[in-house]
């Protein structure tokens, strides 16, 4: 071998590592086996999820969306100084971001605790030994 050229690649290697066995509460069980009760449970988590979405959307919508309205609706707003630079400029090009960063700071942290609080619940959920309580024994906390 000559001074030029590397020394060879070793591939180094472990023994073969083993998982351990892995016990699934009966929630996730329902989920993989895609019973009603799974069912349930995803559904929840989805409608969750989807209602965090449309309100960070709502709550863009009404502030970052509506400025544009506003100078179209408001034309001398345009012509608004602050100091030498335009108040447009300033609310659209400079304030927008951190309200970004905030929104999805907001979404994150809420849809992460949305998954702890589902993942909370399919732990803890029951073994199915008793059939599900109807619509009036849950209102009133007991069968009738």
């Amino acid at each position: 071998m000559t001074q030029d050229q590397p020394p060879p690649r070793v591939r180094v290697t472990g023994p073969p590592r083993r998982r351990a066995d892995v016990v699934r509460s009966a929630g996730t069980r329902e989920i993989d086996a895609e019973t009603a009760l799974g069912e349930v449970f995803m559904r929840s988590l989805l409608r969750e999820q989807l209602m965090l979405a449309i309100r960070v959307l709502i709550a863009l919508a009404l502030t970052v969306g509506v400025l544009p309205l506003a100078f179209h609706l408001l034309p001398s707003l345009g012509e608004v100084r602050w100091g030498p630079v335009p108040v447009a400029w300033v609310l659209l090009g400079v304030l927008t971001y951190p309200w970004l960063v905030v929104l999805g700071w907001f979404y994150i942290r809420r849809s992460e605790a949305n998954e702890s609080d589902f993942a909370d619940l399919v732990e803890s959920s029951p073994r199915r030994s008793s059939p599900p309580l109807r619509s009036s024994e849950q209102r009133r906390g007991g069968p009738e």
